[in-house]
């Protein structure tokens, strides 16, 4: 990484590159380390792993030309943090079950933010993270302090609460309102299925998965019956779209 980031020799493309400029390309690297896990191919998750790695490199190698900090304080800094999150491993805490190791996790988190200065339960949730995962974890820092509801079944009205006023807002077309009512819908949504116990991140990675197998055997078929797509109108797609379903169900990949 010196040699590539070098003035005299390096590389000109990683020469003009700074942390905003990586960043994307180490959120990327990240998706696809979870793509190898997710396909179960070891092989490829190497290489992804180091691809990765290097990304971690690259960002320590420019903080270290700006006289920040260097990649083995990078490697001190996560070692401290372990050791001070697991009392019951390097020290003589003591941890009895899981709910406890959540606790005592949580607590150490909550101390670390207060020497951060950080005094709202929010803060720390990172502005850049997807906006699905973000939402879950704000509602479950709010969750933390008692900003919550008792279950599943109080929480619901709420999102048919905010379905009514993105109705209302699409009656009176208005763009601002839509947008907000619309936010608010996605987000009372998400609370609802975390109460329900699941994880709103998977749920919709399964229901995106279940779309695209529906929408390719719907494809393939009109393909085969020799119907031009751009030819159905409403009531044609949703017959077509059904068959489909009923096909995928057939196959055991609902």
């Amino acid at each position: 990484m010196r040699r590539l980031r070098d003035p005299e020799t390096g590389c000109p493309w990683d020469l003009k590159q700074d942390f905003s400029t990586i960043a994307p390309y180490t959120i990327e690297e990240a998706y696809e380390v979870a793509d190898a896990i997710e396909r179960g191919d070891l092989e490829e998750l190497k290489g992804e792993l180091g691809d990765l790695l290097f990304q971690v490199v690259f960002h320590a190698r420019m903080a270290e030309e700006a006289g920040a900090f260097a990649f083995d304080d990078v490697v001190d800094a996560i070692v401290e943090k372990m050791k001070r999150r697991h009392p019951h491993v390097f020290g003589n805490a003591r941890c009895d079950d899981e709910q406890a190791l959540r606790e005592a996790w949580e607590a150490e988190k909550q101390r670390e933010r207060a020497n951060k200065a950080q005094h709202s339960a929010l803060d720390g949730v990172a502005r850049t993270l997807p906006a699905l995962v973000r939402g879950v974890k704000l509602q479950k820092r709010a969750a933390q302090v008692g900003f919550d509801w008792p279950d599943a079944g109080t929480c619901l009205p709420k999102v048919e609460e905010e379905l009514a006023e993105l109705r209302e807002a699409m009656e009176q077309g208005d763009q601002k309102a839509l947008a907000h009512e619309a936010g608010d819908l996605l987000l009372a949504v998400s609370n609802l299925v975390r109460l329900l116990g699941l994880d709103p991140e998977e749920v919709l990675r399964q229901a995106n998965d279940r779309f695209e197998c529906r929408f390719r055997i719907m494809e393939r078929r009109l393909a085969e019956a020799g119907v031009d797509p751009g030819s159905l109108d409403l009531e044609a797609w949703e017959a077509a779209w059904q068959k489909a379903k009923a096909v995928v169900v057939e196959q055991g990949c609902e």
